[in-house]
């Protein structure tokens, strides 16, 4: 209950990656997304997830990443593009992730570099 499933920039298009956390021998697993324009790079993002989560007892592995364009006046969030360190996330898998926090927005997503 201490990690919250999305944390995202409120507006604008960023770089964003999907996280596995799984306390090790086989507990909890679950996906969570993260999501910032801080970040120049994806391993950036994951750099400060990784200890953050370490310090609550999960170990941590990158999925993939891709980008998020959040328009929060429309409420939409567009789901796209890749990782170049990392690969392609499962955009799918981010949308559902996305979908229970924003349940008022439209959500999509594509393989669309831009």
């Amino acid at each position: 209950a201490a990690v919250r499933d999305v944390e995202i920039d409120p507006e604008g298009t960023f770089k964003y990656i999907l996280v596995r956390l799984h306390r090790p021998g086989g507990g909890e697993r679950r996906d969570i997304v993260r999501g910032t324009k801080a970040a120049e790079f994806h391993n950036h993002i994951f750099e400060k997830v990784n200890p953050e989560m370490e310090k609550l007892g999960y170990e941590c592995k990158c999925l993939g990443g891709g980008k998020i364009e959040h328009n929060s006046k429309d409420k939409k969030i567009r789901v796209f593009g890749l990782s170049t360190g990392y690969g392609k996330a499962d955009h799918s898998v981010t949308v559902e992730i996305l979908k229970k926090e924003y349940t008022d927005y439209e959500i999509t997503w594509s393989d669309d570099k831009k």
